[in-house]
């Protein structure tokens, strides 16, 4: 399935070249086994949306590479998919923007046309054809009646998806500039969280992050992976249905925010080789 991550450095500006093509498990590896597309969403030094991203694997996509060892922000969305829903093509390919936060999403869920009535004006903000510009649009709708709070819209429109539409997985990652939410749900993908403090050592296999690394190493910041990137300790998996705030102090809540089991979950096939573990 699709690979998330995600990083915020608080109130610092980093780049996060290590982790997306550096490390010994990077975004770029894991495209190899996600080639549908790649994308990097991050905030610009006023707090705009910046979205790079193309329908090419990011092993292949020139612009993806640039934008890893180029772009500068304090918080980061990236996504490599593998595409269930949606053809391949940039509108489909994560990460989205909306209300100035970026998502992106790893799983699937069903009977679009009943969430699309379900979102009202707000389906004005979906550009194309995937279930996962529809999840953000549904997120932004709740973030918007529960007046801004970002953890508590995200709790709320997994919560509806998995009471009435067939569900594989709703995991996600929103950035805004400088915070991170990210929700594991329901349990059928693996989502795992990192701790870096200032000074922690970066395990680098390549001169690229030598440039930018550093940056990284000096400063503290937390990392939202789909899978543990650099093998070290450190790592933790994000327990079913929890949902976990990244402040811009770089403090983290994190509560079971869905805890109901979905009323019609979808197995993972037993024979794809991209399943979570």
């Amino acid at each position: 399935m699709c690979r998330l991550f995600g990083l915020t450095a608080g109130e610092n500006r980093v780049r996060t070249t290590f982790w997306l093509l550096d490390a010994p498990d990077s975004l770029e590896v894991q495209s190899h086994r996600n080639a549908d597309g790649a994308g990097l969403g991050y905030f610009g030094p006023d707090g705009e949306i910046v979205l790079d991203k193309q329908p090419e694997s990011a092993f292949r996509d020139q612009e993806f590479q640039r934008a890893a060892r180029q772009a500068d922000s304090s918080a980061f969305v990236a996504h490599v998919r593998w595409a269930t829903t949606g053809g391949r093509t940039v509108r489909n390919t994560h990460p989205f923007g909306m209300k100035g936060r970026v998502m992106a999403h790893n799983g699937g869920f069903g009977s679009l046309a009943r969430l699309e009535a379900e979102l009202g004006p707000y389906a004005g903000l979906v550009l194309g054809d995937t279930d996962s510009e529809r999840y953000f649009a549904l997120i932004t709708k709740e973030t918007d009646a529960h007046g801004g709070d970002v953890g508590a819209g995200i709790a709320a429109a997994a919560s509806w998806i998995a009471a009435r539409l067939p569900v594989s997985s709703l995991n996600v990652v929103v950035a805004a500039p400088g915070e991170l939410w990210a929700l594991r749900y329901p349990g059928q993908h693996a989502l795992h969280i990192l701790n870096r403090p200032a000074g922690a050592e970066l395990h680098v296999r390549s001169a690229t992050s030598s440039v930018h690394a550093p940056a990284l190493a000096d400063v503290a910041s937390v990392v939202i992976a789909s899978e543990e990137l650099d093998g070290e300790a450190g790592w933790r998996m994000l327990e079913a249905g929890e949902l976990v705030h990244v402040r811009r102090d770089l403090s983290v809540e994190s509560r079971i925010a869905v805890p109901e089991a979905p009323a019609h979950l979808v197995p993972l096939p037993t024979d794809n080789p991209n399943i979570d573990t």
